[in-house]
């Protein structure tokens, strides 16, 4: 594991690499919406990623990290993964994306749900209180009683209770397992899923559409690949509100390209999300 070095402008820089690379794959994702279902777009996005992968891994000559132990553990994960970016997609192209987003935001707050139920990290009362503040965020986005709530908010919620399983695998192989084959294994296992689900006959994007499907693919690589050297340069406490910046990017990008509304509950809910998430960061940090 990598000491963390203090250069929160390194932080900022690498971060806004990952605010434009997520804002891009969600506007890919939206574009091909038409044209693709959701296990197609991920089989091509997976094929995409493999061949960078398997290129980087050629270059870098580092294929001894592509043998693994735990391979069972890669499967659980990319489950989890797989679903959860399925359901994303498909509620990007159904919600206005600062919704999907502020949803989205709460995967943090499902993790420090369940990490107690199944990795076994205590459940303190500071815990119950931030996660209470996420849950009324929540509450804020979708509005029930207020607003209908439709397939598409469920959709975005149940993503990101996958992605909170997603986070709790993924801390659980990286003590064994780099980065790169994490995402060696999520690429393969995933491109071969899609194209089980698709009884191998994935659907071919249109070639109007093939430049989009390689912003998506490069966009989740590079956003993940940005992040993590985000928190190389600065600690959680520091990368966390610069993280929050998605939101309002992308209402603007929403706005701009979809004639998206900007929605005042959208960022109240998700600042409140955000506050719970930022308050638990803060707690660890004091430890």
């Amino acid at each position: 594991m990598h000491a963390v070095d203090n250069h929160p402008l390194r932080a900022a820089a690498w971060m806004a690499l990952a605010l434009v690379s997520f804002s891009a794959m969600a506007v890919g994702g939206r574009e091909v919406t038409g044209d693709l279902d959701t296990f197609s777009l991920m089989f091509w996005r997976s094929v995409m990623g493999f061949a960078i992968v398997c290129a980087v891994v050629g270059v870098s000559r580092k294929f001894a990290q592509m043998k693994t132990q735990r391979i069972g553990l890669h499967l659980t994960r990319n489950v989890f993964h797989f679903t959860g970016q399925n359901l994303w997609f498909y509620a990007i192209g159904i919600i206005p994306l600062a919704q999907v987003f502020a949803l989205e935001f709460t995967t943090p707050i499902w993790v420090a749900v369940l990490a107690p139920l199944f990795i076994g990290e205590r459940f303190t009362l500071w815990r119950l209180g931030t996660t209470a503040i996420g849950f009324i965020g929540v509450l804020v986005v979708v509005r029930p009683g207020m607003t209908a709530i439709g397939i598409g908010e469920m959709a975005a919620l149940a993503a990101a209770i996958c992605f909170s399983f997603n986070v709790m695998t993924t801390k659980a192989l990286s003590r064994t397992e780099t980065t790169l084959s994490i995402v060696f294994w999520m690429t393969l296992t995933q491109a071969v899923m899609a194209f089980v689900i698709m009884l191998g006959q994935p659907k071919i994007p249109l070639m109007i559409n093939v430049p989009w499907v390689i912003v998506v693919a490069l966009g989740g690589l590079t956003a993940h690949f940005a992040m993590a050297r985000a928190f190389r340069y600065a600690d959680a406490s520091v990368v966390s509100p610069m993280d929050f910046l998605r939101l309002p990017l992308i209402a603007v990008v929403g706005m701009i390209f979809y004639s998206e509304a900007l929605d005042p509950y959208v960022f109240i809910g998700g600042g409140l999300v955000f506050l719970g998430n930022y308050l638990n960061i803060w707690r660890v940090g004091r430890r």
